[in-house]
């Protein structure tokens, strides 16, 4: 992206949607409730011919800085102070409040350049909010309605006026002849240092989810990884209401990292805003490589959590357990032991599930951690050669034949996988709607051992074979 927008304004005026609107998606949650957003939200936006990075932030507010109003704020103003340029939203239907005042000299303060912007002027309701505008002092606003996408064009104009045509249009940067050139000569050097391609590629980005009840510690761990405070935090439970992407950098591994809201029990969410973020929660996780279920290690194994885990299986993620607020367990070997045997025993399904200690405040155990999300992700990208997986059928077959169904036993032909992410199996055989489930689990406990497969949700499906005489027809000549 060529250059950084930041959208501010008290709450209720449309941030979030007109951020929707740029970006061409709805990332960020919408409601007529207050204080939706909370964290600052990025998105690659578009207006037209021009390209920039855009970021949602929570209504402003006048409160103290220890509150959560406090932190809030405490957010929006590192995300003007990184923008290029802030789009300062005010509702026209309501007209300049004693609070756009306010702001208006803060954000003069932060000597950043900013474009006013009159939303919600659709249907001329807001011509009068619009020409009061003009005494916030940053010159003629750009009326605009995010909702119906009306003014778009003289927003356009606006911020290509702001930041400058070089800018605006990228005209510092590397051209796409210079760009393939670049690529090139890199890609000759990597040919002439390894040619033999490896079986895990640990250069492409990496997608990890943070997944878990409320308070259990998802963002703090995420700002612990980033080393600041990136991620709105503190002691009340459900902080976090948008699944907020951010990018990190391990050991060299570029990271995207998705924290989401707290997860409770369907029957306690009640609330339509807390409906709207366990859903964003659920397709970050659909998007996501590897989940990490945060626990809290003092109260583990919470019946919600254990249906965390199950729907990191269904959706057939890689997951790692994460056991957070470590350092406030007091006979550590004792838990440890503890949450070994319930690991094995409570989650069945993900047989060398992947456990890590760890405390989010002080970071211990995040390294830790981080192989646990690697090792479990080369899990989930590995494939088994054909032949292998047709000797390894052989064996079993030959030690622990299919159960006979109705006095004819089930015979298997032939098994290959089928795909990565996560393995998937798919094996031929006669009658397989007669195979029992117990045996269908025998043969995916076999695969996981044999062929080194612990702690990701593998899959088998079973086909049967054409009969290659079934087509035939029956000769009756003597």
């Amino acid at each position: 992206m060529t250059f950084t927008v930041a959208v501010a304004g008290r709450p209720n005026v449309g941030k979030s949607t007109l951020f929707n609107r740029l970006v061409g998606k709805r990332l960020a949650l919408v409601d007529d409730q207050p204080g939706v957003t909370r964290d600052r939200r990025s998105g690659n936006a578009r207006i037209g011919d021009i390209k920039f990075e855009v970021i949602d932030t929570a209504g402003l507010e006048e409160a103290d800085q220890a509150s959560l109003e406090g932190r809030m704020r405490a957010q929006t103003e590192q995300a003007i102070i990184d923008a290029n340029v802030t789009l300062f939203l005010i509702d026209a239907r309501a007209g300049v409040t004693p609070m756009d005042k306010s702001f208006a000299t803060m954000l003069r303060r932060a000597g950043k350049p900013v474009i006013l912007v009159a939303n919600k002027v659709e249907g001329r309701k807001g011509d009068d909010g619009f020409y009061e505008a003009f005494e916030m002092g940053f010159g003629e606003p750009v009326p605009i309605s995010a909702e119906h996408g009306e003014g778009m064009a003289d927003l356009r104009n606006a911020l290509v006026e702001a930041v400058g045509e070089d800018v605006a249009f990228g005209k510092n940067e590397p051209t796409e002849d210079e760009k393939e050139e670049a690529s090139f000569d890199l890609e000759a050097f990597e040919a002439e240092e390894d040619e033999t391609e490896p079986e895990y590629d640990n250069t492409r980005p990496l997608k990890i989810c943070i997944v878990g009840r409320p308070n259990a510690g998802k963002s703090t761990l995420i700002n612990r990884m980033l080393g600041e405070d990136r991620l709105l935090t503190g002691p009340e439970a459900g902080i976090t209401r948008d699944s907020i992407s951010v990018d990190w950098e391990w050991q060299g591994r570029s990271i995207k990292l998705f924290d989401t809201a707290g997860m409770r029990r369907k029957a306690r969410v009640q609330e339509k805003l807390e409906k709207l973020s366990v859903h964003d929660a659920l397709r970050a996780i659909q998007y996501a490589e590897v989940v990490v279920i945060m626990f809290d290690a003092t109260i583990p194994f919470e019946k919600q959590d254990l249906h965390i885990v199950d729907l990191i299986h269904r959706e057939g993620r890689a997951p790692v357990l994460a056991f957070n607020k470590w350092d406030l367990v007091p006979d550590k070997q004792a838990a440890l032991k503890e949450l070994h045997e319930k690991t094995e025993r409570l989650l069945p399904q993900l047989r060398g599930l992947r456990t890590v200690t760890l405390s989010g405040q002080s970071g211990k155990g995040l390294d830790r951690l981080m192989e646990a999300v690697i090792d479990a992700d080369k899990t989930w990208n590995r494939r088994v050669a054909t032949s292998k997986l047709n000797q390894w059928l052989d064996d079993v077959q030959a030690h622990h034949p299919p159960p006979a169904v109705s006095g004819r036993r089930i015979r298997f032909k032939y098994i290959t996988q089928a795909k990565t992410r996560p393995p998937t199996f798919v094996a031929q055989c006669t009658r397989p709607e007669g195979l029992p489930a117990s045996y269908e689990r025998y043969l995916l406990n076999d695969l996981r051992a044999t062929f080194k497969l612990p702690g990701v949700p593998l899959r088998l499906y079973l086909r049967k074979g054409e009969n290659p005489y079934g087509n035939r027809k029956r000769n009756t000549s003597k």
